[in-house]
């Protein structure tokens, strides 16, 4: 079994490299552009009065997120999603909610919605963990923006979230699949996890082969340290937990 050339000469066990920038948008309660190699996603977190109709009443907030991909993050086109009309994207938007708001203390927060907007800009694999991942910095500057203003007491949030793809290439584990690895992968898996090495979701599928309990728990151990890595970055960027 030869060794695969990775992108950026990266071993198996290695992230693509990985930027997040902060206070990319200026009109953005918080924004951030999370780069993990050539996959690009502008991330917005946008704070409102108010929470959604079945929410009402019980002196909590809520967050949700929304995605999608513009018309040429890829090689073609890509016409612009209606709403209604999304499938990948609803499962994706529901993925990044939940994974934000296992950090965030919604009663502390408030009646208030937090919207956290994910646009892929150009995509090479991992646009959902790189969205979460970004996403988490927005959520956080915003949030900050209103404990600034005085509009809240003191920062909601209880830790922090990231997620990082995992997979199989030809017999081969690989952690942060580029869009030529993922493609064609045998097993595809996805990790959300937090600062404390809590796993909030694993998506995993054999794509093409069966995977058994012990190449389970390697991609998961690999994983956890991708996201220990991404958890670090994000404490860089915007000095929480630090």
């Amino acid at each position: 079994m030869a060794d695969i050339v990775r992108s950026y000469g990266r071993g198996a066990d290695q992230m693509r490299p990985v930027t997040l920038t902060r206070a990319i948008m200026k009109n953005a309660t918080g924004s951030c552009l999370a780069e993990f190699g050539d996959t690009r996603v502008l991330c917005t977190a946008t704070i409102e009065e108010g929470v959604p109709a079945w929410r009402k009443g019980q002196r909590a907030g809520w967050v949700t997120a929304e995605y999608a991909m513009l018309p040429a993050p890829t090689g073609r086109r890509t016409p612009r999603e209606q709403r209604g009309r999304k499938g990948r994207s609803m499962e994706i938007e529901r993925l990044i909610g939940r994974s934000l708001r296992t950090v965030v203390d919604l009663y502390k927060l408030g009646e208030v919605t937090v919207t956290c907007d994910c646009d892929v800009i150009q995509a090479d694999g991992g646009t959902r963990t790189a969205s979460v991942t970004g996403a988490w910095v927005a959520l956080h500057d915003a949030l900050a923006a209103w404990v600034a203003e005085g509009k809240l007491k003191k920062l909601p949030l209880t830790g922090q979230v990231a997620a990082v793809s995992m997979g199989m290439v030809d017999e081969q584990l690989l952690l942060d699949l580029d869009y030529p690895e993922d493609s064609h992968a045998q097993v595809d898996m996805n990790l959300v996890g937090t600062a404390d090495g809590r796993i909030v979701e694993v998506q995993g599928t054999g794509e093409k082969v069966a995977f058994n309990r012990a190449q389970m728990d390697a991609l998961l151990d690999m994983g956890q340290a991708g996201i220990a890595q991404l958890i670090k970055k994000q404490q860089e960027v915007t000095g929480y937990g630090a």
